[in-house]
């Protein structure tokens, strides 16, 4: 099962956290930091799997990550999972973005956070694997975002109605 994804830049800076466990605002804070401070220092020859930090479970989960540009994106899984397994799914998931974003930068998790949480969502549920087809991943996440705009355009339309509703009544009580 998926502990935990988590998403920081080179300098240690959280993008994106995803916990599939409760813990404490300030527990996950400190999971960030160590879960940072054991990948940052390792070398980039070194396999991309250890064990888990104090906070995260120890000996019994393990830390599976990809570093791309400056950003290292973290999944936190207990020992059912398969590393290698693990590896595609974050190869999935960034490959997903870089098709969303068109060429995913940094930014984009900044500015775009809720779509990065539905693309996410799409592949993981509850710490378990939905889904690791690409564009089937793609295809619901389009959806999901034409039905947005399609409520946003309906909320507007709303909106307007109302406002020359009250319009045309503010005039009728002014003549």
């Amino acid at each position: 099962m998926i502990k935990a994804i988590l998403i920081f830049n080179n300098h240690g800076k959280p993008r994106m956290s995803k916990f599939y466990e409760h813990y404490t605002e300030d527990t996950e804070q400190q999971i960030i930091r160590e879960t940072f401070h054991l990948v940052s220092k390792r070398d980039e020859n070194v396999c991309n799997f250890l064990e888990g930090g104090l906070l995260i479970g120890g000996s019994e989960n393990k830390l599976i990550y990809r570093h791309y540009a400056t950003l290292y994106f973290v999944f936190c899984v207990d020992s059912s999972e398969s590393e290698l397994g693990i590896l595609d799914l974050i190869q999935v998931f960034v490959e997903t973005l870089d098709k969303c974003f068109e060429n995913v930068c940094e930014l984009d998790l900044i500015f775009h956070l809720d779509k990065v949480h539905n693309i996410l969502a799409e592949m993981v549920m509850g710490g378990m694997v939905l889904e690791t087809n690409m564009s089937e991943i793609i295809t619901q996440v389009e959806a999901q975002g034409k039905m947005e705009k399609s409520e946003t355009l309906t909320l507007l339309f709303i909106c307007q109605s109302m406002r020359q509703s009250q319009a045309s009544r503010f005039s009728s009580k002014i003549s």
